[in-house]
């Protein structure tokens, strides 16, 4: 038994303790680099919002159909001589978009589309690329913290099976009589795209606070606030499909008055294909009158969430929600202007980008309302 410790006995005076070598707790280790995973997957965000609006252009210069093969490691280069050129637009020639549409075209006017197709496919395999050497690079120096790595994969998953998506909707216009993809395809291609992005921006969030900060925070989480927010992200990303809807059978340059369409509420002959499904898909009319219909409960939703948002006793979360009914009111702005002017490619492109930036405010807004952060009495974070 140790003897009796003097009250005032300096600690120093002690044999020292020697600290635990390893053990359960390993702070740096379960730490990892967040800092700089969080810089690489800020990249991979800024990499993929390029690759959305060189996306919408490539769709708005009916340019998705000029490669009429997946060749995922080949493809990579692009045509070097006369003879490969010939070749690619010999290929062109046997699908439907050039015998009923561009019947003609010189090959001139073929190698425009067809960088853009082809820039668009590059832009694919860099992400892929930046993906790969950022994951497996923190991977094997051991920098990914605990819990992350299936979090990290997963977004590679995603990336590939964008990448088939991107195949399987091109595929659908080369034959029959498509001029374009199938729009129902094109809303899955885009869908996945918005996704991909949202799931980077939620790991942003996350590992721009320590863990243990997130824990506290998520002690004081708004839950009906919350709610409403995933309610919120749910129904913008309807209304982004819709939006892909419109895009694919350039519903958007037709029915330019406003608020009618064609002097009336509805538009007029609906449901006139078969079988009635169809007319959900392929119906010009009925494609923009959901679209705008949907657009109206969206703002007025958005309404709802931000009124009860007011009432949040954090500020960082109040002002997310401002800022998410503010762009949400520019958006509806743009579509209308889109609408009007029969969506010429430059508005149409600021209205894509919107919808960008729309879906991230909703998404960081969603995090305050379950991670608050707090703020002192002087009202600093």
């Amino acid at each position: 038994m140790s003897g009796k410790r003097k009250l005032f006995e300096e600690v120093e005076s002690r044999d020292a303790v020697a600290a635990p070598k390893g053990g359960a707790i390993d702070r740096a280790a379960r730490r990892g680099a967040r800092g700089a995973i969080r810089l690489w997957l800020m990249l991979l965000f800024a990499l993929v919002v390029v690759m959305i609006a060189v996306g919408g252009l490539t769709r708005l210069t009916d340019s998705g159909l000029s490669i009429t093969e997946w060749a995922p490691i080949k493809g990579a280069i692009p045509p070097m001589t006369a003879e490969d050129w010939q070749r690619e637009f010999d290929a062109y020639r046997q699908i439907p978009q050039y015998q009923l549409q561009n019947k003609g075209m010189s090959l001139t006017e073929f190698q425009f589309i067809y960088w853009w197709e082809w820039g668009h496919r590059q832009l694919g395999r860099v992400i892929g690329l930046v993906w790969a050497l950022g994951f497996f690079g923190f991977l094997v120096a051991r920098k990914i913290p605990v819990g992350w790595t299936p979090r990290l994969f997963f977004l590679g998953v995603l990336g590939g099976a964008q990448g088939a998506i991107g195949w399987w909707m091109v595929a659908s216009g080369l034959e029959g009589e498509m001029l374009s993809v199938a729009s129902y395809r094109l809303a899955v291609h885009l869908g996945l795209a918005f996704v991909i992005l949202g799931f980077i921006a939620w790991y942003v969030f996350q590992l721009g606070r320590e863990e243990r900060d997130l824990m506290q925070a998520r002690r004081a989480r708004e839950g009906k606030l919350f709610g409403m927010g995933t309610g919120l992200m749910h129904f913008a990303f309807l209304q982004i499909l819709l939006g892909a809807l419109v895009a694919g059978i350039d519903a958007g340059r037709n029915y330019t008055d406003w608020p009618l369409m064609a002097g009336g509420f509805l538009p007029p002959d609906l449901f006139v294909l078969e079988p009635l499904w169809r007319n959900f898909f392929e119906d010009d009319g009925l494609v923009q009158f959901m679209h705008r219909m949907a657009g109206y409960l969206l703002f007025i939703f958005g309404i709802v969430v931000w009124v009860r948002a007011r009432r949040s006793p954090h500020g960082t979360t109040r002002f997310a929600f401002n800022a998410v009914l503010a762009v949400m009111l520019v958006q509806m702005v743009l579509g209308i202007v889109t609408v009007i002017y029969s969506a010429p490619w430059q508005i149409a492109i600021v209205h894509q980008f919107g919808a960008v930036v729309l879906w991230v405010l909703i998404l960081q807004a969603r995090f305050f309302a379950g991670y608050p952060v707090f703020a002192s009495v002087r009202g600093t974070a």
